[in-house]
């Protein structure tokens, strides 16, 4: 599939890019450095050409309809200041488990409620998936209100299946349907 963009009202999302109009490797880079986000996910080393060979990899996910991205972004400038996206698609089983983050200065506005409502709505209407999956870490606070005002259900826990520094923890998971309100 050919990258999707959603006009999620306050906020633009589009496919990552890294060309000659736009270049989000330095939003890539700055969320490889913040502690929150590399506290709850994987991220590259926060390098330019880390970030590049990042965001080409996401590119080449929706070529293969393994994982669908969207860079989070003002817009008015395009810059991106979130992500948000699903992943493990199975569009034959109908399934997909969503993410994303936020860098600092784009926290606490409803910024990333906002757009993975938006990625909801499309993954249920525009792929036909019947169930997506979200989940956090224990301590995550913010995930946890992210996943309730997005109307995600707990549906369990993972005993010890993350690491948070140097200690493990429990995982939270929950579902949405896409018959759920």
């Amino acid at each position: 599939m050919e990258p999707v963009e959603i006009n999620a009202g306050a906020w633009y999302l589009r496919a990552l890019r890294c060309d000659d109009r736009i270049d989000d490797r330095h939003a890539v880079v700055a969320s490889c450095e913040d502690p929150e986000i590399r506290r709850w996910r994987h991220r590259p080393a926060p390098d330019p050409i880390e970030a590049e060979a990042y965001i080409r990899r996401r590119a080449r996910d929706w070529s293969r309809d393994e994982r669908y991205t969207w860079a989070v972004c003002e817009p008015t400038t395009g810059e991106m200041v979130g992500e948000v996206s699903l992943d493990a698609v199975d569009v034959r089983m109908g399934s997909a488990e969503a993410a994303c983050w936020a860098l600092p200065h784009a926290r606490g506005r409803g910024m990333i409620t906002t757009a993975l409502g938006a990625v909801l709505r499309f993954g249920f209407g525009g792929l036909g998936l019947q169930r997506v999956s979200y989940l956090w870490g224990v301590g995550n606070e913010a995930s946890g209100r992210v996943a309730q005002k997005c109307g995600f259900a707990v549906e369990g826990r993972m005993r010890s299946a993350w690491v948070d520094g140097d200690r493990r923890v429990d995982v939270i998971v929950s579902g949405r349907l896409a018959t759920d309100r």
